[in-house]
């Protein structure tokens, strides 16, 4: 238990972490990661050298810190988080090797000697927030073992089938090498698949949405090919899979996560920016099996008509289902491209210009994208009075407070 002391050493810190914060995760992690090679086939190393994940972790011990006195502020966090830890198959005894690199960095950056109170208030500090995600994330892995078809850690996958959707995202169709059974799992979980990067010499783990409905015989994903542009370096773990064959093999872990539809007897609302309309297929899918019980409207934007994944599998599903209702944006819409039918709006997607009808009050909505576009549609649904209870998001990529 923390006592009053340790807390008021804990929050003395706060300054130092919003001016100096990303300094010392960044090295935190080139010391973690130093002293622990093998951990490099659990962390994104991507994020790594984006700098992201330095920034992330930085905002999470932040926000950590001025929440000392009532940390459950930060429960919805802890428990996004704890869902991505269990799909990257992190384990009790990982903590450990984080709490000791963190509190050497923090003495190391800070240049206060290890036996300082303020290393043991942070110790006492890190212990309690461990001990929290370790316990939410052992009633995760739980309930998987509880759960006919899934499975703890890697489990090895053959790509049964491959399916180009656009010009940069192919579907990947996933099943057991081992011949067993698979999990249900709601629409918009995610999996985590891990391939070995040439480029790297050592395994890469990503987590992916499932981009489809639950099946029985097999899980799907779409991925984005993420191509070198200039100083941008290609995507490591999206490259390797899009040049993997049908029969290859890739390591999985169990469908996860907490965001996914949660009532199909409402009126539903998908908006979607690129490729984070996956889950959104997923959910669409699903509603479809249900015989759509209630109105969907599906709001997408993207590019144009050459990135438009599942295009036509959108449009059949719109002349049988009249419940459906499709809108799309197109930033940079083609000469072949016909208002009203490929697109109804050129441009970047503004919700503010979308007929009410489209934004019923009375729906639930559901975002995916990437983070500046949540943002801007987020603000936007609730400036058209749609409440935030009623706004659900999964971010693609990494941003926002998060603890790994």
């Amino acid at each position: 238990m923390l006592t009053q002391s340790q807390k008021d050493l804990v929050k003395a810190t706060v300054p130092v972490l919003r001016e100096h914060g990303v300094a010392l995760t960044s090295y935190f992690y080139n010391r973690m990661l130093t002293n622990n090679p093998d951990l490099k086939e659990t962390f994104n190393l991507a994020h790594q050298r984006s700098g992201a994940q330095a920034q992330a972790l930085a905002g999470a011990v932040l926000a950590y810190a001025e929440n000392i006195e009532d940390p459950s502020v930060l429960a919805p966090v802890i428990e996004l988080v704890a869902h991505k830890h269990v799909s990257l198959n992190i384990q009790a005894p990982d903590y450990n090797i984080v709490g000791e690199n963190l509190l050497h960095s923090i003495s190391e950056v800070l240049k206060v000697p290890m036996e300082d109170e303020l290393i043991a208030a942070w110790a006492a500090a890190y212990g309690q927030l461990a001990n929290v995600f370790i316990e939410t994330e052992q009633k995760i892995y739980q309930e998987h073992e509880q759960t006919q078809g899934s499975w703890l850690g890697w489990r090895k996958f053959k790509i049964a089938k491959k399916v180009q959707e656009s010009s940069e995202i192919t579907s990947f169709y996933l099943i057991p090498s081992d011949g067993g059974k698979l999990p249900p799992h709601q629409a918009g979980q995610y999996i985590s698949v891990r391939v070995t990067v040439p480029e790297l010499g050592h395994k890469q783990p990503r987590q992916y949405s499932l981009s489809d409905s639950s099946r029985a015989d097999h899980l799907r994903i779409s991925v984005k090919r993420e191509d070198a542009q200039g100083d941008k370096i290609g995507g490591w773990v999206s490259n390797t899979l899009h040049a993997m064959q049908e029969n290859d093999e890739i390591e999985v872990t169990a469908p996860t996560g907490n965001f996914f539809l949660f009532d199909s007897h409402k009126t539903n609302v998908l908006i979607s920016g690129g490729v984070g309309l996956t889950p959104m297929i997923a959910m669409l899918n699903h509603l479809v099996s249900l015989d759509m019980p209630k109105p969907v409207h599906f709001i997408h934007a993207c590019r144009g008509s050459q990135v438009h994944a599942m295009k036509q599998h959108l449009n059949d599903l719109k002349t049988q289902q009249p419940n459906l209702s499709l809108w799309t944006a197109y930033e940079h819409p083609q000469s072949s491209d016909v208002l009203g039918q490929d697109y109804h709006h050129a441009g970047r997607l503004n919700l503010a210009e979308l007929p009410a009808e489209q934004l019923p009050v009375d729906a639930d909505y559901y975002l995916c994208g990437p983070i500046p576009f949540m943002h801007e549609q987020h603000k936007a649904l609730v400036a058209r009075g749609i409440k935030p209870e009623q706004i659900h998001s999964e971010a693609f990529g990494t941003g926002g407070v998060h603890f790994s």
